[in-house]
This record gives C-alpha cells, sequence and structure tokens, in this order.
C-alpha cells in the first residue's frame, strides 16, 4: 500500500511549504553572521577622596572589574592623588588586611592605566619622580576623549 500524499492534496501542499519554510529558514541562518561577541565594558573611575575606606572601595572595584574582563582606567585627582606617591599606601583593610595602596599596585601589575591630574604635581610639593612606578600625568584631552567614548562607565569615588 502506497502512503505518499497525493499531488494537489491538502496533505501535499502543507509538506510542500514546511519543506519551503526549512529551506528559507535554512538560507537566513546560512547569511547570518555569527552574533559578535560584545566588546570588554571600558570603566573609568576617578578617585578624589581621602578617606582610606573609600580609596580601599574605589580600589577593590576597580580590581573586580578588571578580574571580569573590563578596561579599566584610574585618574587620581586632589586629595585622592596622594595614593599615586610611592610608600602612601593608606592602612590595611578588612576582611583582607590589605591597603588601597597594595590595590593600586595590584592594577598597574596588570597594565591598567593610572594617571594623576595635569593639576596634581604642580599645585602640591610632589613631583613626577615621587610617583609609584607606572603612574603617569593624565593629559586633560586624552582624559575626556576617553570619557566621551560610548559606553565608558564613568566611578567617581
Amino acid at each position: 500500500m502506497n502512503h505518499r500524499p497525493i499531488s494537489g492534496s491538502p496533505t501535499h501542499r502543507a509538506w510542500k511549504m514546511l519543506a519551503s519554510v526549512v529551506a528559507v529558514g535554512l538560507l537566513v541562518l546560512a547569511a547570518c553572521d555569527p552574533v559578535p561577541e560584545p566588546p570588554p565594558s571600558q570603566v573609568l573611575v576617578v578617585l578624589t577622596e581621602e578617606d582610606n575606606m573609600t580609596r580601599g572601595m574605589a580600589m577593590v572595584l576597580a580590581n573586580q572589574s578588571v578580574d571580569q574582563g573590563a578596561e579599566v582606567r584610574v585618574l587620581l585627582c586632589g586629595p585622592g592623588a596622594s595614593l599615586a606617591i610611592t610608600g602612601h599606601d593608606g592602612e590595611p583593610l578588612q576582611p583582607r588586611d590589605v591597603s588601597p595602596g597594595q590595590l593600586l599596585e595590584r592594577l598597574l601589575e596588570h597594565d591598567v592605566t593610572v594617571e594623576v591630574c595635569a593639576i596634581f604635581l604642580p599645585n602640591t610639593d610632589w613631583v613626577e619622580e615621587d610617583l609609584r612606578s607606572g603612574i603617569g600625568v593624565a593629559q586633560p584631552a586624552d582624559v575626556a576623549s576617553y570619557m566621551l567614548r560610548p559606553g565608558v562607565k564613568l566611578f567617581t569615588f
């Protein structure tokens, strides 16, 4: 006994339509590029605070962002910029008994761009040689350009 749908029957037309839909779907899928992965987040952390816990939390969050694949840039300004000075680590914080300076050093080890504001050194008794190794002086036009990139997240402490 032959169980093929009779040409022109409703069952035959349904199978032809289904085959057409599947063929078109496969062509659409073949023509599509794979969905690109989103670029890593870009984060600008601006630290102006003198408070040890605020400095510590800023550095903790910056490190966590690096660990999660973000591109992080740190700008240290005003009283917060003294963290950039060699030997100015701050007091160790609990629960990990680590200082803001040690957390900043970890960022530098991960090649994070860390800079002091352009007006910090000229308005203090510090000179560029007093900065921790790896910390530079920010160029305002460069920082502004980074801040204005689409998708850059700005965090201030």
